[in-house]
């Protein structure tokens, strides 16, 4: 849930179809990317790599291991920023993102730090690779929670890993969703069930549609769709908030970072028998 609601949208929670999510969330980002890469870009970096809003690098983190040589797809890849860093390691990073207008940014980011990302457009339902074509694909609070059809997205995640392929990505952390979106004392009570996976909609007043989705899995979620989408987990990490932190993004805060996680990344590879 962002920071970029409108005055004339109403939230609901409702169920949304693949392509409600898609044809909400693609002209979303393209209305809100200007906004977003001017609030949040100086603190992700133009060739920076952030897997959440407490502000934990892949430098330190190592999420991916060593890029040098290798192969990574950036799914919902924005600006480019993290997949600038994949290249600025030795990897050969390649974004993808529904946002046109963020694509654009990608394009100001590669002329401005002389790191070029090749980028294209699309949905992670549906992605424009051959099989095999990556040894690693990621996704730093992208496209994941925007997606409804997700065991589609997983596969073709695994289609286009080869065999052995890291697959890792950072998403709010679960029980983040028993909570009001609200960085103050309101967000630290529990208002609605963990179990509660009905999507998170806002739908346009004037117009009467949908205008933002976003949905909800749990832990216990992921877990199996990643097992039947063939990946084997090994790892993941709930970031701790940083004792010198203070920066405020939607609903992450110092005060409910310190209480309770923020931010799940997930790390997994695709069984070697594909």
């Amino acid at each position: 849930m962002e920071d970029h609601l409108p005055q004339s949208v109403r939230v609901e929670r409702r169920a949304v179809s693949e392509r409600e999510s898609r044809d909400a969330n693609g002209p979303d980002w393209d209305r809100y990317a200007d906004e977003y890469q001017a609030t949040h870009g100086a603190f992700l970096g133009d060739a920076g790599f952030v897997w959440g809003p407490e502000g934990h690098r892949e430098d330190d983190l190592r999420i991916l291991g060593d890029v040098t040589g290798r192969d990574v797809l950036e799914v919902g890849s924005g600006a480019g920023q993290c997949s600038r860093w994949v290249r600025v390691h030795g990897g050969r990073g390649i974004g993808l993102d529904l946002s046109h207008r963020q694509l654009q940014h990608s394009l100001r980011l590669d002329e401005e730090t002389g790191v070029a990302v090749p980028s294209v457009r699309g949905t992670a339902t549906d992605l424009p690779f051959a099989p095999a074509s990556f040894d690693v694909v990621f996704c730093s609070f992208g496209a994941l929670q925007f997606v409804s059809e997700i065991a589609q997205a997983l596969a073709e995640v695994a289609r286009v890993l080869r065999p052995g392929g890291r697959f890792a990505f950072s998403i709010t952390h679960p029980t983040r969703w028993m909570f009001p979106d609200d960085p103050g004392e309101a967000g630290l009570t529990a208002s609605q069930s963990y179990w509660d996976r009905t999507p998170y909609v806002e739908v346009d007043d004037a117009s009467g549609r949908v205008a933002y989705v976003e949905h909800h899995r749990t832990l216990g979620d992921w877990v199996r769709l990643l097992h039947a989408g063939g990946f084997v987990l090994s790892d993941l990490v709930e970031p701790e908030w940083p004792e010198q932190h203070d920066r405020v993004w939607g609903g992450w805060s110092r005060a409910r970072g310190l209480l309770t996680p923020g931010t799940a990344i997930f790390v997994a590879h695709l069984r070697g028998d594909g």
